[in-house]
């Protein structure tokens, strides 16, 4: 299982330090976030490639439905060939929030589901390459252009999606985690009531079920990726168990480290960095080291 983190605020130069960082201490993954006003993702996922060698640069999580599907697939593929095929991108319907709203109106669940799977079988078409490939579909539409096309992105046909999944309730269609097994990976939403820890239980029966799925789309499991987010250091996400291990087991590729409750400013970076340094948790990442005691913050 391979350890990432997402920095959860950091202006570009700051971004571009604690990847470098994560590479030296053993990381497998710095994971950037979209906002609609503010650093943009691209850009500073774009600038950590031209600085790291190793680790992979993604984001946690871009709200597809709210892009232009060319321009995703631009500034997806551009990072891409800056990094040598190091861009992962998770995508979802996106946390509503006043950061979003205060900017652009709720288009309605369903509608930004409609439009999150057209964006990606637009990114897929044009990041496949084929010159032939036009689209025509409820939200989005282009015909076929050749015109100063860009060259292929080093992964192939196109940098890996990652897709949020979670179970429906009884009786209703499980279209998220249908999307999920299309394409590259799953990040399974497992919430449990407010205050209770996630479990792991709940964990392997969303994986499991989205292996099933790809199975009845002729689709293989190996190489495939699920991704169990949490926070070793504080309490934004609490899993049960604890251990690392007992998720890989469950199913998990990756254990990304989300750190939400560190505040912004110079005390929160500060701290970011000296999660970072202390490396992957004991039995995660190609390291599998015993991480350092616990600072208090």
């Amino acid at each position: 299982m391979r350890a990432g983190f997402v920095v959860p605020y950091a202006t570009e130069l700051e971004f571009v330090e604690l990847a470098r960082l994560g590479e030296r201490h053993g990381w497998d993954a710095v994971f950037g976030w979209e906002a609609l006003f503010g650093v943009e993702a691209w850009v500073q996922l774009g600038a950590a490639a031209v600085a790291t060698e190793r680790i992979r640069l993604g984001t946690l999580l871009t709200p597809a439905s709210r892009h232009r599907p060319w321009d995703l697939a631009s500034r997806v593929g551009s990072v891409d060939r800056l990094s040598g095929g190091r861009v992962v991108m998770s995508v979802g319907l996106g946390a509503l929030h006043e950061g979003w709203t205060a900017f652009e109106p709720d288009e309605g669940r369903a509608t930004r589901a409609r439009k999150l799977d057209e964006c990606l079988d637009v990114y897929a078409g044009l990041l496949g390459g084929d010159p032939t490939f036009r689209y025509d579909g409820e939200h989005y539409g282009m015909e076929a252009s050749d015109f100063m096309r860009p060259p292929p992105t080093p992964q192939r046909p196109h940098p890996p999606v990652w897709v949020v999944g979670a179970v429906a309730p009884a009786g209703r269609r499980q279209r998220s985690l249908e999307r999920a097994a299309r394409w590259q990976g799953l990040i399974p939403a497992v919430h449990g009531e407010e205050g209770e820890p996630r479990r792991v239980e709940d964990f392997a029966d969303v994986t499991a079920r989205v292996r099933d799925l790809r199975g009845g789309l002729g689709l293989p499991w190996e190489g495939y990726d699920v991704v169990a987010e949490a926070d070793s250091w504080g309490a934004f996400a609490r899993l049960e168990p604890p251990d690392p291990r007992a998720w890989e087991q469950a199913g998990a590729t990756w254990w990304v480290e989300s750190w939400w409750d560190v505040p912004p400013g110079p005390d929160g970076l500060a701290e970011v960095r000296r999660r970072v340094e202390a490396g992957p948790p004991d039995g995660v990442g190609p390291a599998r080291r015993v991480r350092p005691p616990r600072p208090s913050c």
